[in-house]
């Protein structure tokens, strides 16, 4: 059975009168009592449903999701979320489109984000490229009384109303631990592989790598970061020059996507003499590499929900309720050979 407020009431210790303040935004509630209502809201899994009260009034969603054409086991996995959400949407009397823009092409980003402000949706997700024009895009669609939710990767100082991702800079500094205790602090040479640095989620898992290696493992030499656009056949030839040049590089953390073709080179090196490495995404191609031995430990965000969160916050600003913050925090798991789900 699905959770309803009284369950949430009787979780938290409050009135039904309480959750309800909590749930639509009103005043009146301290903010311990309001803590303790959202922390029961995510222990019990209850998600307000709209949908009855929206098919009353005769309302209908339009939303966008604006995503990168990447041939890449994770974005191919976004991309099969929103189809996935796509397919429920009817029920929920919400329209889905996908727009599908050149991956880290800021321009053609802008392009589609004016068309769809034009349009009149209600919403736009996008993954997004951190640049002046992309915000200033961004800027536009807020001021037409559209909601946006940047949705893998962030915008910096941005109008954007949410966020539906992974802390990236915490992503990077526990990358940046388990490579410096893979590495058992010896002296060795350490390869980034990242997707570009026009993307704010790269730059941060990168800042927050490089910051703890610096301070804790400081006898590791980083190398140049290798920017592969996230395409793994570059990805692969990418990596193999830098493993032809600098033969002794004893790491690689990938902390974009494009991991095949990461994954063709190890198996040519094979398990014995292969370096260290962590990687982003579980996917099928890093679930078969971390059982193989090819990968040590793959750090991961969960799609699904991260699109049905920008779904919910998106529904949420065109009804004027406030977001459940810890309702849509989305959390990063590490996965080993050993604890694979």
């Amino acid at each position: 059975m699905k959770p309803t407020v009284h369950d949430i009431a009787r979780s938290a210790g409050v009135s039904l009168a309480t959750v309800d303040r909590v749930l639509n935004g009103r005043p009146g509630v301290r903010s311990v009592t309001r803590e303790k209502v959202e922390q029961a809201i995510v222990a019990l899994g209850y998600v307000r449903d709209l949908a009855a009260a929206n098919l009353a009034k005769g309302r209908t969603y339009s939303f966008c999701f604006v995503l990168p054409a990447n041939d890449n086991s994770f974005m191919i996995r976004l991309r099969e979320e929103v189809g996935d959400a796509i397919r429920r949407s009817a029920p929920e009397r919400a329209r889905i489109e996908i727009v599908e823009v050149p991956a880290f092409d800021a321009a053609a980003l802008v392009t589609a984000l004016d068309a769809i402000r034009d349009q009149g949706a209600d919403g736009v997700a996008l993954v997004a490229v951190d640049a002046p024009e992309v915000r200033a895009a961004v800027e536009r669609l807020t001021q037409a009384g559209i909601a946006v939710v940047t949705l893998v990767s962030d915008l910096g100082a941005s109008s954007r109303d949410h966020y539906a991702g992974i802390d990236n800079s915490a992503a990077g500094r526990t990358a940046a631990n388990l490579m410096g205790r893979f590495l058992s602090k010896v002296d060795g040479r350490v390869a980034i592989l990242a997707g570009s640095m026009l993307v704010r989620d790269h730059r941060e898992r990168l800042e927050g790598f490089l910051s703890v290696l610096g301070e804790e493992f400081p006898c590791v030499a980083i190398l140049p970061v290798i920017e592969a656009r996230d395409d793994p056949a570059l990805v692969e030839t990418m990596i193999r020059e830098a493993l032809r040049r600098h033969p002794d590089i004893a790491g690689i953390y990938s902390l974009g996507a494009g991991n095949r073709g990461l994954i063709r080179v190890l198996k040519e090196k094979g398990t014995a003499s292969r370096p260290v490495v962590i990687a982003h995404e579980l996917t099928a191609s890093t679930r078969e590499a971390l059982q193989g031995d090819l990968i040590d430990a793959v750090l991961n965000q969960d799609p699904g929900h991260e699109v049905r969160s920008a779904i919910r916050v998106l529904k949420a600003k065109a009804d004027g309720l406030p977001v459940l913050a810890a309702q849509e925090r989305i959390r990063i798991d590490i996965f080993l050979k050993d604890n694979l789900p």
